[in-house]
This record gives C-alpha cells, sequence and structure tokens, in this order.
C-alpha cells in the first residue's frame, strides 16, 4: 500500500511503522511531519521522544537530491530527546571510488549509529524515530534493530529502497540493504512505500 493513501498519523501513534522508498520520495519529509503530528497536534512532551537521524546532510549528487536530516524540514524536532551524530554521515555508495572505499565509509557510518543507538538504549523513550535506517543496516544487525524497536510504544522510521544509488562495485551492497530492509517490513506491522 502506498504511504500517501494512508497519511491519517492519528492511526500510526501507539504502532510501528516503516516508510521506505526511492531517493527523494518524501522518506524524511513525512517523518518530520509526524514527529510534528506528535509535538503539535497530540502535545506530547518532546522529553518522550527520541530522535536518531542517520541521515547525511542533505546534498544534490548527480541532480538527486541525496539525504537530508528531519530539522530540514521541521527545526523543533531540537527539542525532541535527538542523540546527536559526532562528526558526518556519509552516502557510502555516492562518496566511494572503490570497494575498499565503500567498506571504509560503512564501518565510519557504523561505528557512529551504533553509538547512537547505544545511548537510545541505555535510556529508551516510548517513542522512537529514525531517520534513514539503511544507513544501520549496511553493517548493523537487523535483529538487534527489532529489539530497539520492540522496547518503544510507537516507532516511525523509513529507508531508502530503490536503485537509483548505485555502482559497479556496490551492487553487493545493495542487494544486503534490500534483503535487510524487506525483513524489516515483514516485521514491523506498518509498512508503506512512498513511490
Amino acid at each position: 500500500m502506498s504511504f500517501y493513501d494512508k497519511i491519517d498519523f492519528t492511526t500510526l501513534n501507539g504502532y510501528h511503522t516503516l516508510i521506505y522508498g526511492e531517493t527523494n520520495t518524501g522518506k524524511t519529509f513525512y517523518t518530520a511531519k509526524f514527529v510534528k503530528f506528535l509535538l503539535e497536534k497530540k502535545k506530547i512532551s518532546a522529553n518522550n521522544i527520541s530522535v536518531l537521524d542517520f541521515a547525511p546532510k542533505l546534498a544534490y549528487i548527480n541532480n538527486m537530491k541525496i539525504g537530508g536530516r528531519i530539522q530540514d524540514y521541521y527545526s523543533n524536532c531540537k527539542n525532541c530527546n535527538l542523540i546527536p551524530i559526532e562528526g558526518d554521515i556519509l552516502p557510502p555508495r555516492l562518496n566511494a571510488r572503490n570497494k575498499k572505499e565503500l567498506y571504509d565509509i560503512l564501518c565510519h557510518n557504523h561505528k557512529k549509529v551504533t553509538k547512537v543507538l547505544d545511548i537510545f538504549n541505555d535510556s529508551p523513550t516510548k517513542i522512537l524515530v529514525i531517520n534513514d535506517l539503511s544507513i544501520y543496516l549496511h553493517l548493523g544487525s537487523k535483529i538487534s534493530l527489532m529489539d530497539v524497536i520492540g522496547k518503544t510504544d510507537t516507532f516511525f522510521g523509513n529507508a531508502y529502497y530503490g536503485s537509483s544509488i548505485n555502482s559497479d562495485f556496490s551492487k553487493l551492497l545493495s542487494i544486503k540493504e534490500k534483503i535487510r530492509v524487506e525483513f524489516l517490513i515483514k516485521n514491523i506491522e506498518n509498512s508503506f512505500k512512498t513511490n
């Protein structure tokens, strides 16, 4: 089912939701709208909402919009329990020029996002929002991720699921990413495609 067909955020509060799709299909935008809904419409205390933003900074590469953080669309997300990432997350397939660089970037990103997930695990909130789960799934455990999600009453996350970002040396990464996102689609109660 398309996410745009079921945009009523009221029905998603209290449930686990994944939106997934191609780049530039509104995943981060709608994730930001969900945070705004929780804060402004539901009047949920910002301290009860954790936001983990794994996305690279917004960039335009080869006429394609890549990355983008929730605060690019809704600045008040900073009022939530926004667990910061030290340094930058890099778009692996776009920054790497070969397999070794790709693996180095994957390791770089994995260290950063795993640290943030560990901080959340030490002090979880009832509501968790994660932007760009794909970055974690490159090297992270899908089972560990499901354990984290299981600690929450409400989860809203998004993941890249497409073919527009690729290179000759990243085909295996793309296949692995697709399989892991499909695992989430099957195991998260509300899963919607954005394209």
